[in-house]
């Protein structure tokens, strides 16, 4: 099932692109698309993490290839800062972090931000979404609840000691 779902995600994604005229599929979809649709309940399949993943690790590639050379080693850099900020933002995905690798092979304008990465992503996951729910599986998963204050019990004050 999770390969009929990821070829219809993608092969969607891919259609509607050619129809557009917008290109809405890149190489880092493939690897989004087993997460999405081989496991669905990890953290790393979710909604926030798939499409704030991309669209940040493209967002701080293109901002770092505006100022360091198309060169291999500022490829790594700009991995190193895309998965280290994924981390600390809690948005890891990991196909993400090959997204500076394209944004610094390809080296494209501010335009790839939006398609194919934030429309391709965002379709990724409304697919997924559809699929899971034909297929009976559960995706998203909910959210947890906030933890809210801590609930103590309420105690009465200790009696004074005795004279």
């Amino acid at each position: 099932m999770a390969g009929l779902g990821a070829g219809i995600g993608l092969a969607l994604a891919g259609g509607l692109g050619t129809i557009t005229g917008q290109p809405l599929v890149m190489a880092p979809f493939g690897a989004t698309a087993v997460l999405l649709f081989a496991v669905p309940g990890s953290p790393l399949s979710q909604p926030a993490n798939v499409v704030g993943g991309h669209v940040v690790a493209t967002a701080i590639a293109l901002l770092l290839r505006s100022v360091l050379p198309g060169e291999w080693w500022a490829a790594a850099i700009a991995v190193g800062v895309v998965v280290g900020v994924l981390a600390a933002i809690r948005l890891t995905h990991p196909p993400a972090g090959a997204d500076p690798l394209v944004v610094f092979a390809a080296d494209p304008d501010l335009t790839f931000l939006i398609a194919p990465v934030l429309v391709g992503a965002a379709l990724l996951v409304a697919v997924a979404t559809l699929f899971h729910r034909f297929s009976g599986s559960l995706y998203p998963l909910a959210p947890p609840p906030h933890p809210g204050p801590p609930r103590h019990p309420v105690r009465p004050p200790p009696e004074p000691p005795a004279r």
